[in-house]
């Protein structure tokens, strides 16, 4: 595909972004509604908080892997998240027009999908139970929060790129990716609200007029996922052959300057090996 931003078919992934982006946000908004306003039949039949967060969890993990591996997310590569595009653009995987446009994207998809939400379930999403389903530092206060948002994307997005790095696997990231999101809702909420998602925490806060703790939710997850990276980096692994993509797919033009889908199942890659050390090229 061309780089270049101002063609329509650029246009069009950055709307995909946005799209999928808001539809995670809908999905959160219902599933928490669901399990916690409370007229909910569900919170009654589950007083447990933890198992519903747990469930919480499960829906949102699903959500977030039928969304990547969706007909629009194999097509945009279903960043969904600004820290993630800007990993990309620190790979050099990404133009910076790319990058600007997908970011532009998802910000827009989270704030839309909020809006939406609040004319469809006005009473609902205003509740203090589900509150626009914002991030906010649990009761251990910014430190842990910052710290929890910082580790669950280093993990995120170290798991990544070391699956990324061998062909039997690599197609399946999407859905690795997902169990650590319902991991991550499960376990590391009550410290940070597990946002890991800058454009998916103003999404919640604009609406809401709650942006307590908002550096917390543009600093960590974006520095959490670049020190992976650069984790990566210092164990050896060449920067040109790291790749983030949570989907492949050689039959989908692709922006991202990503070698794995060249090699991933001809040219003689084998399932169980590294993918061969070729220069980047764009798919």
């Amino acid at each position: 595909m061309s780089d270049d931003a101002t063609t329509p078919a650029a246009w069009r992934l950055y709307v995909i972004e946005a799209c999928l982006l808001g539809t995670f946000m809908i999905s959160a908004c219902a599933f928490t509604a669901l399990l916690e306003h409370p007229s909910s039949l569900a919170l009654r039949a589950i007083p447990s908080d933890f198992a519903r967060r747990a469930l919480i969890g499960l829906a949102m993990g699903a959500t977030a892997i039928a969304l990547i591996y969706s007909p629009w997310g194999r097509r945009s590569g279903a960043h969904m998240n600004p820290a993630f595009t800007v990993s990309f653009l620190w790979l050099r995987k990404i133009s910076g027009r790319h990058a600007a446009g997908y970011i532009t994207g998802q910000f827009a998809g989270g704030f839309l999908g909020l809006l939406i939400c609040r004319m469809v379930w006005p009473m609902l999403i205003r509740h203090p139970s589900v509150n626009y389903v914002i991030t906010t530092p649990g009761r251990h206060g910014a430190t842990a929060a910052w710290a929890g948002e910082f580790s669950i994307a280093f993990v995120l997005m170290a798991v990544v790129l070391l699956l990324n790095q061998f062909p039997r696997v690599a197609k399946r990231t999407g859905y690795v990716a997902g169990l650590l999101v319902a991991i991550y809702i499960t376990f590391e909420a009550p410290l940070s609200g597990m946002s890991m998602n800058p454009a998916r925490t103003l999404g919640s806060a604009i609406p809401a007029g709650v942006f307590t703790g908002l550096w917390i939710y543009f600093t960590a997850p974006v520095l959490g996922m670049l020190a992976a990276v650069e984790l990566h980096v210092l164990a050896g692994k060449p920067r040109h052959l790291l790749c983030g993509k949570l989907t492949h797919c050689h039959k989908i033009p692709c922006i991202i300057r990503c070698n794995c889908t060249t090699h991933a199942g001809i040219n003689g890659a084998s399932e169980d090996q590294p993918w061969p050390a070729q220069q980047t090229t764009t798919t």
